[in-house]
């Protein structure tokens, strides 16, 4: 039996919250072990269960804690330079969003910075966010573009982000985001910028292999439907999945769109109304809540969570990390956000940050619970229940990281 399951590591003495389907909350099982070969999970669940392996196998003793899936971290804006706490600042003392982005604030601001900064100082400023998320449990990251606005700049930021999988023990998605604002060079004319992002941009990234998927900022001060009508069917020509920013600030129907052309996850819709709920339930699309913007922002429209329930649509979470609208870097904390912010039971907000952010980037598969066959991504926590990722915050209860069945160092 060993030699089939090729085992060579098995965690012992622990308590699995699987975050699988078993009938169980969380997916619990208790005095469990989970047997690690060849990267991935070769077997997991009830220790008197488990078969019989070679003597020569690797014993990790868990002392009774609680191994998990890895977290997944499934919308960032990781690759930026500079910031804007000084625009913070001015916001708190009155000065509106508006003013400060005549004043050559706001998103251009960190575009043009990102512009000027060479791949190798994107790449080091990358790699200091990644590994703070990596110290908190995220085995799993996807990063967008969407900070460049031009073509070299973009494919730019997509290189910097396949890079951090090189220097890090992660597992990196790239999404590509360049109809995120219009650049200044662009500013009245929206349809000719999303000509360059069409014909010019996808197609190169797409022959570098740059990006995973494809994303577009659907909003009043954004890009409308048909634009990001255009966007998408390229991305699909090109064999790219989709996601969406949608229903932020107001609802075009971005939701619906996004679920005709069966998007991977509709991400903020916060104004989503039943009709989108319907549609992304029927087309399997994922609803990604980013509890973090929510708060960051002061608003007060929350996502329609008890419609989502209703019709059985998965919801992830994420912290939308980038300079504007959510400089916060913190995956666990968005547990209690997604909480107490949107009233998510502790279950759900797990799953958000496990099985059901994998969904959001199409890895379901692969990762976000522990089953035999995926990835051994897997966190060893000194927790009493699962339920107090939720409840607690500021105290690491991490103990150890394992990223493809080795050990990780973070």
């Amino acid at each position: 039996m060993a030699d089939a399951l090729h085992a060579e590591l098995i965690l012992t003495n622990a308590n699995l919250a699987t975050m699988s389907d078993n009938g169980e909350p969380y997916g619990i099982v208790t005095e469990a072990s989970v047997v690690i070969g060849e990267g991935r999970i070769q077997w997991a669940g009830k220790a008197s269960d488990m078969p019989e392996f070679a003597a020569s196998t690797t014993i990790h003793d868990c002392q009774g804690q609680w191994l998990l899936p890895g977290f997944i971290d499934c919308h960032t804006h990781l690759v930026f330079a500079g910031n804007r706490a000084d625009e913070f600042e001015q916001r708190l003392q009155g000065v509106s969003y508006a003013e400060i982005a005549r004043a050559g604030g706001g998103i251009r601001r960190t575009v043009t910075a990102t512009r000027a900064a060479s791949e190798s100082e994107l790449l080091e400023l990358t790699l200091r966010r990644a590994r703070t998320l990596l110290k908190q449990g995220v085995t799993c990251i996807e990063i967008k573009s969407g900070y460049g606005l031009d073509t070299a700049t973009e494919l730019k930021m997509l290189r910097v982000a396949r890079q951090v999988e090189q220097h890090l023990p992660v597992t990196v998605r790239t999404t590509f985001l360049g109809a995120h604002a219009l650049p200044a060079e662009y500013q009245d004319d929206a349809g000719g910028y999303i000509e360059l992002v069409c014909n010019d941009m996808l197609p190169k990234l797409a022959e570098e292999n740059l990006a995973d998927a494809v994303d577009v900022f659907c909003e009043n001060i954004g890009f409308n439907r048909a634009q990001t009508e255009k966007v998408f069917s390229k991305a699909s020509e090109l064999g790219l999945p989709v996601k969406l920013h949608a229903e932020q600030l107001s609802n075009l129907g971005g939701s619906e769109l996004a679920a005709s052309f069966k998007a991977l996850s509709v991400d903020h819709i916060e104004y989503l109304d039943e009709e989108g709920v319907k549609a992304i339930a029927t087309s399997g699309t994922v609803a990604t809540l980013l509890p973090g913007a929510f708060y960051y922002l002061k608003e007060t429209r929350k996502p329609p969570v008890d419609l989502l329930r209703q019709y059985t649509v998965p919801m992830a979470i994420a912290t939308d990390f980038n300079p504007g609208s959510s400089p916060i870097c913190n995956l666990p904390l968005m547990l209690n956000m997604a909480c107490t912010l949107f009233a998510l039971t502790p279950e759900e907000a797990l799953r958000g940050i496990t099985i059901n952010a994998a969904k959001a980037l199409g890895l379901q598969a692969h990762i976000g619970s522990l089953e035999t066959g995926k990835m051994a991504n897997i966190l060893q926590l000194d927790i009493s229940h699962p339920n107090q990722l939720a409840y607690e915050i500021g105290i690491d209860p991490v103990t150890q990281i394992w990223h493809q069945g080795k050990m990780v160092t973070p």
